[in-house]
């Protein structure tokens, strides 16, 4: 925390803990203020410092599971502090379906880190958005041609030449380097980036000129620019997010990288754009997301455009990889589950390659998803929500100005819901109130008029990929992965890429 080494051996910052502490004694007695308005008790709260609350205790970066431990002593719904903003942390499925469903027209809006408002251009994004007409907008874009049930049917010819490439990859890294760790994540994060491009832009690219930098990138740098890089940006933390009062005071490195990101996506995905544009003049009908949002010129800016392509790119070659990079993980360690998966494939396949309509028939396999969805959850933090209004949560009061930080990891860990909740088990969605209907059970895809549009192109990739895998291949992670469990930041990515011993199946 740079900021409090700042503001403690500064003369200038001493005075503005002075400041700060009045302003942060000024909102505690207004808060109780508001508090005693209502019949309802106060929230827990976690004890924190003065001026800083609670941060110096979420330095680990890990906050999903410090969330997680504090819930054992302060119960499934409490508040903490962070500078000068009132946190309120959510950590049962109850009071998480509550906010999404029950409260939603209180907490409908988002509250963004300085990071995340400049990559997503200000909420310009159906996920990141707040529910208003936009949101609703664009939303039923995204349906109409890439996530709902007939767009889905339109794009299953290229959701079958990712899994058949995929195929075809390993057996040739297999043929060629046979004793040689395979890099699951560098193959499968690959195809889908292909996949995002074919959805959106109508075709793959293995090279673009991007003008506005005067440089030609190649397609890992394309991926790098549009993909990585803004993961990376994401979960960026600027210390003024944390005390808002300190705007005036300069952070520019953090304001540089972050603008550079934003700058080199924009002329990467303008000339993307440009360049399908082109192609696409003397075509008729509609070809790619991309055409489809032309056709709402009148409604859309270009940034808008730009940014609503980018945002089907980021998030199919991300979340969709990190939980199958788990699964099969999971499965490289566990040989008598891997092979009851494939026993369950056998009997319902044959000698047939498996399909997108056989999943409905294996219940193994659903299980298996779901499992690693609840121990690896690819986003264990929703995005903050922001109380515009008084509202209640788990029978507490919760002020307006407060935020809400729904922990899905805190969710499934939770040991009066799960057995043994660390532990991989798919068998424990085995049971007869199992519903492989229900996309919420881990709670990684939300829930109410937010819950993610992508839920079932990801569980059908997923399940898809994993399934094949198995089919194909017996899968073994090496000794020196056993154990590694380490992940990226505030994500649930893994943090090295999985390696493993392959063996094609006779």
């Amino acid at each position: 925390m740079d900021v409090v080494g700042y503001l403690l051996l500064t003369p200038v910052g001493t005075a503005l803990v002075v400041g700060g502490l009045f302003l942060v004694i000024l909102r505690r007695f207004l808060y109780r203020k508001g508090k005693s308005d209502s019949n309802l008790p106060p929230l827990p709260e976690v004890p924190g410092l003065p001026v800083v609350g609670n941060l110096l205790q979420l330095k680990e970066k890990k906050p999903h599971k410090t969330f997680t431990k504090w819930a054992e002593t302060y119960g499934p719904v409490y508040s903490i502090r962070t500078g000068s903003t009132t946190l309120v942390v959510l950590n049962s499925n109850d009071v998480v379906k509550e906010a999404m469903v029950t409260r939603f027209p209180s907490i409908s809006t988002r509250k963004l880190s300085k990071a995340l408002q400049i990559l997503t251009s200000d909420k310009t994004m159906v996920a990141i958005s707040d529910y208003d007409e936009f949101h609703k907008t664009v939303k039923r874009h995204l349906l109409t041609h890439i996530l709902g049930p007939n767009a889905q049917k339109r794009h299953r010819i290229h959701r079958d030449a990712l899994i058949e490439n995929t195929s075809k990859q390993l057996h040739a890294l297999l043929k060629n380097r046979p004793l040689e760790p395979i890099n699951f994540r560098e193959l499968f994060e690959s195809g889908l980036f292909g996949l995002a491009m074919k959805q959106t832009l109508g075709e793959d690219v293995d090279s673009i000129y991007v003008a506005d930098l005067g440089t030609t990138m190649s397609r890992h740098e394309i991926f790098k620019c549009l993909v990585h890089d803004q993961m990376e940006g994401a979960i960026d933390v600027d210390w003024r997010d944390f005390f808002p009062y300190l705007n005036w005071i300069p952070n520019k490195s953090f304001e540089k990288k972050i603008k550079q990101m934003d700058i080199r996506r924009t002329a990467v995905m303008k000339s993307l754009v440009q360049k399908i544009r082109e192609k696409s003049a003397s075509k008729e009908g509609m070809q790619c997301y991309l055409d489809y949002l032309n056709s709402e010129g009148k409604t859309l800016s270009e940034k808008q455009i730009q940014m609503l392509l980018w945002e089907v790119i980021i998030e199919t070659s991300d979340t969709t990889m990190v939980a199958t990079e788990w699964a099969m993980y999971e499965l490289g360690k566990d040989s008598k589950r891997q092979d009851r998966l494939y026993e369950e494939i056998r009997r319902v396949c044959g000698s047939s390659k498996i399909t997108e309509e056989n999943l409905h028939q294996l219940p193994y396999l659903y299980a298996i998803f779901q499992e690693t969805l609840r121990v690896h959850s690819p986003v264990p933090i929703i995005p903050l929500r922001y109380v515009h209004e008084d509202t209640q949560l788990g029978g507490y009061f919760v002020p307006s100005g407060s935020e809400i930080a729904i922990n899905i990891y805190g969710c499934n860990m939770d040991k009066n819901v799960w057995k043994n909740s660390e532990e991989w088990n798919p068998e424990r969605f085995m049971g007869d109130k199992s519903d492989t209907m229900d996309l919420y059970k881990s709670m990684a895809f939300g829930g109410g008029k937010r819950a993610c549009a992508g839920a079932i192109e990801a569980m059908t990739i997923s399940r898809m990929a994993i399934g094949r895998l198995v089919q194909e291949f017996e899968w073994r992670v090496t000794d020196d992965q056993v154990d590694d469990v380490d992940t990226v930041g505030l994500t649930s990515r893994k943090l090295h890429p999985m390696l493993a011993l392959i063996t094609p199946r006779s």
